[in-house]
């Protein structure tokens, strides 16, 4: 049966005890004078109105609280928090990586402290959080910069050994404060995703943290409180076109997002559902293309080869939101739910019913690149537009690309640009130049040379950090590690 939270426990949480994830038991409706208001406001105060709708246990001056002292241009190297670019005609590129760590993810996790430490306070009063993060390579490093020294908490994040990029790596294995702790893995991200949440739900660790006043609470977007900041930037895009003039109010436009644990596109449903007139949702994947042939199938099989790509933080097979998605399709019936999960588990497959196929189908259609088709298409935008996008971007652009030609729809289109090309420098610049300096930072001077775009300071002074963090542990070794940190092995 599902269990019934308030919005600070299942943000204090993370996860239910049982392993399900939290969903709002309604989506709240945005109004004619809701969108009237939000065109004419900032990215913070849209924010404000957002989170509001959904934090009902919150208090106004908290809300404000949170979102001011997440987004600002301390944080965010633009006062818009996301930029729009006009990549050409009709399509526009949702910068979502200005802030610290230059991926998305920041849009969220410079959030999620504020929302979690005023949240533990309404009901776990005098614990310390103990945050456990599986990272691809972006979710990692934002989650370990925005908890960094917050009082009363821990972060312990997990990564794939090989399952990064050297770039991301360094973020990490480098990151300053004295609550955090990064471990390599012997696996693939999947495998550091699975191994938290039988963490999570042990209930010998969880029962051994109670009795020294801990509690676990995730940085994930299987978090309430990491997938609601992402709802607030698709909502804020869309106004912010409307007052560009860029479209009428009530305009239809489709939204394309790279996505591999399908956080960042479910955000985007979300909105949809709130009002916001998006059309058809554009799902784009690399060669790990589990969500490409689920959505056009209805099968989801995970049991397939695991690719190694240059959009790492792509590179998963077990994609934990798609659990809510399916939940609202098939009408909030958990029973259903429970049962394919419980398939997926036991079989690595399971296919839906023809009714949530139907429904699955009219909303999202879903595409795949290799990395070739990666790189020819970074190097063809930068040669026709001197727009410079990295390799998850990329494939967005690509399958919306092929979507385009596919069916002919002629609606504007809005492109999440996830992370800054310098983040995979030794991926992007061979799209575009034949000459490689072998040198990391020799590579981002080269890239800033051919593009004109400025070097990340958070990027540049990885060259004069010391590495603080080196070990790699087998993946049954996980829970061990967690335990040590803690002083409780």
């Amino acid at each position: 049966r599902a269990a019934k939270v308030s919005a600070a426990q299942a943000i204090t949480q993370g996860i239910s005890a049982e392993g399900g994830l939290f969903v709002p038991e309604q989506l709240p409706k945005l109004t004619e004078a809701d969108f009237n208001a939000l065109i004419e406001k900032s990215y913070v105060e849209r924010a404000i109105v957002i989170l509001a709708k959904f934090l009902t246990d919150f208090s106004d001056v908290e809300i404000r609280y949170c979102a001011e002292n997440a987004y600002h241009d301390k944080k965010f190297k633009t006062n818009n928090i996301a930029e729009i670019s006009h990549l050409f005609d009709g399509t526009y590129m949702l910068e979502l990586w200005h802030g610290p760590t230059c991926a998305f993810k920041d849009m969220a996790l410079q959030i999620l402290p504020y929302l979690l430490t005023t949240s533990a306070k309404k009901v776990a009063k005098g614990k310390k959080i103990v945050i456990l993060v599986a990272t691809s390579g972006d979710t990692g490093k934002a989650a370990l910069e925005g908890f960094k020294d917050v009082p009363d908490t821990q972060i312990l994040v997990f990564y794939p050994e090989d399952g990064v990029s050297a770039m991301q790596k360094r973020q990490m294995t480098t990151q300053e404060g004295e609550n955090v702790a990064v471990s390599a893995i012997k696996g693939n991200f999947d495998d550091a995703q699975t191994g938290v949440k039988k963490i999570f739900t042990d209930p010998a660790v969880v029962e051994k943290l109670a009795e020294n006043n801990m509690m676990f609470s995730s940085a994930n977007s299987i978090n309430w409180g990491r997938l609601l900041p992402q709802i607030v930037y698709y909502i804020s895009t869309y106004c912010e076109l409307v007052r560009d003039e860029e479209i009428a109010m009530g305009d239809e436009l489709n939204v394309v997002v790279p996505t591999g644990n399908f956080g960042n596109i479910l955000a985007a449903y979300y909105a949809k559902k709130m009002g916001i007139p998006f059309g058809k949702l554009i799902c784009a994947s690399n060669a790990n293309n589990v969500l490409t042939e689920f959505i056009r199938t209805g099968t989801y099989n995970r049991v397939r080869d695991f690719h190694t790509t240059i959009s790492p933080s792509m590179d998963i097979l077990i994609s934990s939101n798609l659990e809510r998605l399916l939940y609202d399709l098939c009408g909030c019936d958990d029973e259903k739910i429970k049962t394919w999960f419980a398939s997926l588990s036991e079989t690595g497959k399971y296919t839906v019913d023809a009714g949530v196929m139907e429904k699955l189908s009219e909303e999202f259609y879903a595409g795949c690149c290799d990395d070739d088709a990666t790189r020819a298409t970074i190097g063809e935008i930068f040669r026709k537009y001197s727009y410079l996008c990295d390799t998850h971007t990329a494939v967005a652009v690509k399958v919306a690309q092929e979507y385009k030609k596919e069916t002919g729809d002629d609606r504007k289109m809005i492109i999440a640009s996830t992370a800054s090309p310098y983040k995979f420098a030794p991926s992007v610049l061979p799209a575009i130049t034949d000459e490689i300096p072998a040198d990391d930072y020799e590579q981002l001077e080269q890239l800033h040379e051919l593009s004109k775009l400025e070097i990340p300071a958070a990027l540049a002074e990885l060259k004069h950090k010391t590495v603080r963090f080196t070990d790699s542990v087998d993946k049954e070794e996980m829970e061990q590690v967690v335990l040590g940190m803690l002083g409780l092995a």
